[in-house]
This record gives structure tokens, C-alpha cells and sequence, in this order.
């Protein structure tokens, strides 16, 4: 039938309308959204209902006979309460007037046309029937009513199909994690297994190394023990050997110090100048000579057997042999004297035989007396040919009064140096200090900061205050300040000789020419330079200090100049260069003057005493190798000076060293000692060879005061 026909065309329309159109997507869960959104909205009807509605009007007003009304009026006027129903039933149709359906396709303008009939025919819509309306929103409501339910049916079961897979697979990866955890744990309690097994193995391992380990230790600690109770036993035994070496050497060098002693002592039973009152020509300077020569010998043991350490059994012996040597001189002078004393009263009875019998001829036998006068002169030569062993007189007085200047001078500043106020500590620090560091400054650099050096000394001992050590200093802050600085700066003096000027000669000549100007202008520091280097080194003097009995040796040795520091005695090569230090110094100061000086006033210590010490050195018995060392380094610094000075005379005196003196220093030196003696030998044969002196290494010339 044609409405049956309409409906399915209206269907149709809605199929192609927006809502019929409408696809639902399947991951709206995951973006939130509601898949009944749109069916829980108000149903509409699309905007080409109204033209379809028109048609299906049309058609049902041609079909119903115009008698199912009662007047036309009632068609044509429809009732209040008919007006709304209608217009819910036209409004959308009004809606669905504007395009037409996609299954019937009307053409535009057949539709443009039908909407005119509509306009025209207004009054007839206003006439439809409501039970066509109804049925119409009826189908569409079921319609989407049906579609809802199994839009929400499928929603359901789609949910229900989610929640079981969703089911699902939790069940499954519970399973699988189920499963997971327990190839976890079982992999675990494998690898737990293995690492057991692992460490309990390496445990058994390290044990057996452990336990061989500690077997080898056992062995090597007692290999260890048994090299170690060696070693000790070894130690003990070198202990032992090394206790009774040393015993043995102080055994030794005991016995060597007692026979030096023992020699000494003999040596001074033989006087040079001993005259027998039955026996006034008798000379005993032969017996003399040897014995020093023995005492130089048994010297020259004892120090060369101290350097090595202790004295061997051959030094022992040698020097044994030196004193039977001794005893036989004692012996063989003693019987010259009593062979002379025997000799001399045969003479005298003689004699007294022959006075009975030639009373006559007394007074002849008196006019002979060139005869006897042969004798005296025939001392004399003896005299001359016999040396020294002791200084002379004056210089021993001399050598006194030195000593006793310089033990005053320590008396008088003891007040200073002995208080314990801190004040006069600062006070004599400072002093000491002021008269020492200038002295250390001397150098040959320029000889105006000699100048400098020489006018800071001499303005402190004048009274000045002069800067030392960032203060002020003056020996006038004290009563004993003067006295004090005289002693310290003539042992600074000493000193520089002794350390410096040993270690290099050049500086001899600076530091004497300060000295010198010094001395000139404070007579009482050359006085007290001379007192401290004769304590220092006797050999300035000349001086050879005699053994006393009852001395002991190493203050014998301090004596001597020797440096004696724990019970030993340093050594020779040292000793002889210090003392070379000090000779050299006072070769030097006696001829330098201060340039800047008075040149009407003679030297305080000139050329002279240089001419004195080196006669007196050759009229004394030589000492093994130290006469050598002190005779070149004097002639070496002041023998050009004393060529100029003296000239023939000094010739002579060289002459004499070469030819007479030098064969004495060479009976008695060692084979070990002969370094100086031959730079002496050599020396002089050259001087002698080229007659002159030179002018020794670092001697200050004219040009050097100019700089």
C-alpha cells in the first residue's frame, strides 16, 4: 500500500540523516567518552520530514472520504486542543522541508514546489489527522528505541566480552608472573647453589693454601732462627774480636803514650848547655840533637797510629826500639861523662906529677896561652853547630807577658761576661756581635769597602756608635765594653786566620791589612792578637813546648796546638793546615801597613820580628813535618819582603836552609811526611835559581785601594 510505501521511504531518509549516519568508534573508552550520549538526547526529526510529511498529507486527503467529517468547518477549524498536538506533529515536519531523501532523491525543484503547495495549502495541513502524526513518531521512537536497545545490548555483551578478556589476560600474566617468580626463584637457588659450591670450594682451597703457607712459614721461620742464632753468634764473636781488638789497641797506644812519656822524660836528662864542673869543655849537643830527632820520631808514630785508629804491634815495636834507642843514648852519654871524669883525673894526677916536677918552668907553660885560648874557640864552633831545643830567654819573657796581657784582659771583663742580667746579655751579645761580623766581611772585592769595614772597627773602638744587626752599639754602654771588644776582636782575628786564610791563602792579605791599621791606632788589640796566636799556634812564637811530668797527653797535644775533642786527636793534615792559616796571617801583618795610615810612624810589628821568628826557627831542632810546613808558607808570603829588606843577609839565610837546615828536617821526617819537605826543597831551588822572591798570590797592589 503507498503509505506502507512512505514509511519505509521516511526510513529510509532517517537512515541517511545525521543521526542515522553515525559511527561508533571502537576506543571510545579510552578517550572517556559515552557511547549513549547520543541516544539519551530528545529525538529530532530531520528538516526534510516536513516535505515528506506533505506528501504522505496530500495522499491520505484524496484517500478519506469527506464524510468522516462532520462539517467542513470542524475539518478546516481544528480545535484548541487539536493545535498543539499539531503543531508537535508539523513543527518537525516544517524541519524536513529544506532537502529531500536519499532514497527517494526528489529533484530541487519538485521540492521547491511542494513547498510552494504547501504554502498554499495551509489550511488543508491544518487538517491531517493526529493518529497519522502519532503512528509516524511511533515507528521512529521504536525505531530508535529498538536501535538503543541493541546499541546498549551490544554495549553490554562488547563489555562483558572486554571484562572477559580483560579477565583473561590478568589470569595470564598472574600465570606468567606466577611462573616468572618461580624460574626467578628457582635461578636464584641455583645460582645461590653454585656460588656455595663455588665459595665452599675456594674455602677448601685457600685452607689447603693456608695450611701449606703456614707449613712453608714454620719452615722458613725456622731457617730464619737457625741464620738468625748464627748471625748473633756471628755479632758476638765480631764483638768480641772488635772488644779485644780495641783493648788491645788501647793496650797499645797506652803503651806507646807511656813510652813516649818515658822518652820525653830521658830526652830531658840530656842538656845542651850541661857543664860539668870537672869537665868545662865536655859537649853534649850530639846527644842532644838524637834525642830530639828520637822524640820527633816517636811523635810522628803516635799521631800517624792515631789517624788509622789504634797502633799495630810493628808501631809497638818501633817505637820500643826508639826508646832502648834512647836509654842507649842515655847509656853512651853517661859513659862519655864518666870516661871524661875517668880521663880527667888521670890528667889531673898527671898533671900533678908533672907540676912537682916542673915547678921551674911555670911561668913558660904561662906565655903558651895561645895553646889553651885553641880551646874556647874550638867551643865555639861546637856551639854553633849544636841547635836549640828551648826558645831563648827574651822570647820566652816575651811569650810571658803576652799571655799574662790577655789573662788580665779576661779578668777585667768578667764582670761582662760572667753576669746574668739580661740587660747586660743584650749588651754583650750585641758587642760581640759588632766587633765580629766586620771581621767576617773582610774580603779583596774593592778596597773601598775595606775602607768601610776599617772605619766601622775603629769607630767602635773609639767610642762611636756604630749600626750592627739593625741597633746601635757602643762600648760605652758598658765599663767593660772597651775591654771586651779588644778581646773579642783580636780573637775574631785569630780566628779568620785559623778557619779562613787556611782554607784560602789569598785572604791572608786583607784581613792583615786591617789587623795591621787596627794595631797601629789600638796598640792593646796587636797585643792581644800576638797573646791568642801564640795559645793558638806556639810555633808563631817559636815556641816548642817541653813535656812536664806528670802532664797529661792530651793536654800535652792542646799545647801543642793539637784539637783534641772526645779523647782524640785530630788529625795531622788538619792540624798542619790551620796552623799554615795562622803562619800565613802573620807573614802577612808584619809587612802590610793601613794605606790611609800616619807614614811618620814605623810599623807596630814590622819586618824585624818577621827576620827574629825566622833566625830563631833555624837555631831550633826541627819538628817532622811541621818545620817544613810553617818555614814554606812564611817564606812564601813575607820571604819578598824580607829580600828587599835585608837582601845579602837573606841570601844567606836561604842558603843556609838549602845546605844545612833542610838535610836536619830530612833525617827526621818519614817517609809518609814528605809532601812539605819537598814543595820547601823546591822553593828555594827555585828562588835560588832565578834570585828573587816573587810577590806571593793576592797581594794587595796600589790599584786595588783605587776600586
Amino acid at each position: 500500500m503507498p503509505s506502507e510505501r512512505y514509511r519505509w521511504e521516511t526510513l529510509e531518509a532517517l537512515k541517511g540523516s545525521s543521526k542515522g549516519q553515525l559511527s561508533y568508534s571502537r576506543d571510545w573508552l579510552l578517550r572517556g567518552e559515552d557511547i549513549l550520549e547520543g541516544c539519551r538526547s530528545p529525538p529530532k526529526l530531520s528538516s526534510y520530514s516536513g516535505w515528506v510529511l506533505d506528501r504522505v498529507i496530500s495522499q491520505s486527503l484524496q484517500e478519506t472520504p469527506l464524510s468522516r467529517s462532520s462539517t467542513p468547518n470542524e475539518s478546516i477549524s481544528p480545535t484548541d486542543d487539536q493545535l498543539p498536538s499539531l503543531a508537535k506533529t508539523t513543527s518537525p515536519a516544517s524541519q524536513l522541508g529544506s532537502s529531500p531523501l536519499s532514497s527517494a532523491a526528489p529533484s530541487e525543484t519538485k521540492g521547491n514546489e511542494d513547498l510552494s503547495l504547501l504554502e498554499t495549502d495551509h489550511d488543508v495541513r491544518l487538517m491531517v489527522l493526529p493518529s497519522k502524526v502519532t503512528e509516524v513518531e511511533g515507528c521512529i521512537w521504536m525505531y530508535e528505541e529498538v536501535h538503543r536497545l541493541k546499541g546498549k545490548e551490544g554495549l553490554r555483551q562488547r563489555q562483558e566480552q572486554q571484562e572477559q578478556v580483560v579477565r583473561a589476560v590478568s589470569d595470564m600474566a598472574s600465570e606468567q608472573l606466577k611462573r616468572f617468580d618461580e624460574l626467578k626463584e628457582l635461578k636464584q637457588h641455583q645460582e645461590y647453589q653454585d656460588l656455595q659450591e663455588v665459595m665452599e670450594k675456594s674455602s677448601r682451597e685457600a685452607q689447603g693454601q693456608q695450611e701449606k703457607l703456614k707449613e712453608e712459614h714454620r719452615h722458613r721461620a725456622k731457617i730464619l732462627n737457625l741464620k738468625l742464632r748464627e748471625a748473633e753468634q756471628q755479632r758476638q764473636r765480631q764483638e768480641e774480636l772488635e772488644r779485644l781488638r780495641k783493648e788491645e789497641g788501647q793496650e797499645r797506644l797506652r803503651r806507646l803514650y807511656s813510652i813516649q812519656e818515658e822518652v820525653l822524660q830521658l830526652n830531658q836528662q840530656i842538656d845542651p848547655n850541661y857543664r860539668h864542673k870537672d869537665l868545662p869543655r865536655i859537649d853534649l849537643s850530639g846527644f842532644s840533637n838524637r834525642g830530639n830527632q828520637i822524640c820527633g820520631l816517636v811523635s810522628g808514630l803516635i799521631r800517624t797510629t792515631s789517624e788509622r785508629g789504634f797502633p799495630t804491634q810493628v808501631d809497638v815495636a818501633n817505637t820500643e826500639r826508639a826508646l832502648q834507642e834512647m836509654r842507649g843514648l842515655i847509656s853512651s852519654m853517661q859513659q862519655e861523662i864518666a870516661t871524661a871524669l875517668e880521663e880527667k883525673r888521670k890528667q889531673d894526677e898527671e898533671e900533678e906529677r908533672e907540676r912537682q916536677k916542673e915547678l921551674q918552668k911555670q911561668e913558660q907553660l904561662k906565655a903558651q896561652t895561645p895553646v889553651p885560648a885553641q880551646h874556647p874557640r874550638g867551643k865555639e864552633q861546637k856551639e854553633v853547630l849544636g841547635l836549640q831545643v828551648k826558645a831563648e830567654e827574651s822570647t820566652m819573657q816575651w811569650y810571658q807577658q803576652l799571655q799574662d796581657t790577655s789573662d788580665q784582659c779576661v779578668a777585667s771583663v768578667s764582670g761582662l761576661t760572667d753576669c746574668k742580667d739580661n740587660q747586660v746579655k743584650h749588651i754583650r751579645m750585641d758587642l760581640q756581635k759588632a766587633a765580629s761580623i766586620p771581621v767576617s766581611q773582610i774580603s779583596s772585592i774593592a778596597g773601598s769597602q775595606l775602607r768601610e769595614i776599617f772605619d766601622k772597627i775603629n769607630n767602635l773602638l773609639s767610642g762611636k756608635s756604630v749600626q750592627s744587626g739593625g741597633r746601635t752599639v757602643s762600648v760605652t754602654q758598658h765599663p767593660q765594653g772597651l775591654d771586651f771588644v779588644y778581646y773579642k776582636l783580636a780573637e775574631k782575628f785569630v780566628k779568620q786566620g785559623e778557619e779562613e786564610v787556611a782554607s784560602h791563602h789569598e785572604a791572608a792579605f786583607p784581613i792583615a791589612v786591617v789587623a795591621s791599621g787596627i794595631w797601629e791606632l789600638h796598640p792593646r788589640v796587636g797585643d792581644l792578637i800576638l797573646a791568642h796566636l801564640h795559645k793558638k799556634c806556639p810555633y808563631s812564637v817559636p815556641f816548642y813546648p817541653a813535656f812536664k811530668e806528670g802532664t797529661p797527653m792530651e793536654e800535652y797535644q792542646r799545647i801543642l796546638g793539637y784539637q783534641v775533642k772526645d779523647s782524640k786527636v785530630e788529625q795531622q793534615d788538619n792540624f798542619l793546615k790551620r796552623m799554615s792559616g795562622m803562619i800565613r796571617l802573620y807573614a802577612a801583618i808584619i809587612q802590610l801597613r793601613w794605606p790611609y795610615g800616619n807614614k811618620h810612624v814605623s810599623h807596630p810589628h814590622g819586618v824585624g820580628h818577621g827576620w827574629r821568628w825566622l833566625a830563631q826557627m833555624l837555631n831550633m831542632e826541627p819538628l817532622s813535618d811541621v818545620t817544613a810546613t810553617l818555614l814554606f808558607d812564611f817564606l812564601e808570603v813575607c820571604g819578598n819582603a824580607l829580600m828587599k829588606h835585608y837582601q845579602a843577609q837573606f841570601w844567606k839565610m836561604v842558603l843556609l836552609i838549602r845546605e844545612d837546615y833542610f838535610h836536619r828536617i830530612e833525617a827526621i821526617t818519614i817517609s809518609g811526611q814528605m809532601g812539605s819537605l819537598m814543595r820547601l826543597k823546591q822553593f828555594l831551588e827555585k828562588c835560588l835559581q832565578r834570585k828573587e822572591i816573587p810577590l806571593p798570590k793576592g797581594y794587595l797592589s796600589s790599584s786595588f785601594w783605587r776600586s
